[in-house]
């Protein structure tokens, strides 16, 4: 499989991948970061599909519900979060920016 295109630009880009380390470092250090990692841990354990590699993972729903989906799934989503739905904008009746639909 290829290198994505983020992938690509960070193995070219010394000085960026640094920084991006420094940064993903700190956050990653975060009580909250570090409280919801043990959640979703514990949630997975409790399904047990920690670490057996069946290619499944929880995924943290609207409501605090979790649910089994698979790991490519769910670690590449940007879908099933508010936070990302809320960043892309609502795409429904009287959108104002009718202009970018998310295609090509």
């Amino acid at each position: 499989m290829a290198l994505s295109r983020t992938a690509k630009y960070y193995r070219k880009n010394k000085a960026a991948r640094k920084k991006r380390q420094a940064y993903q470092a700190k956050y990653n250090k975060k009580k909250s970061s570090i409280r919801q990692r043990v959640r979703d841990n514990r949630e997975n354990r409790k399904k047990g599909t920690y670490g057996n590699y069946d290619g499944l993972d929880v995924s943290r729903k609207k409501g605090g519900r979790y649910v089994l989906e698979s790991e490519k799934k769910n670690r590449g989503s940007k879908s099933n979060t508010p936070g990302d739905k809320r960043a892309r904008g609502y795409k429904g009746k009287g959108r104002k920016n009718k202009g970018n639909t998310g295609g090509k």
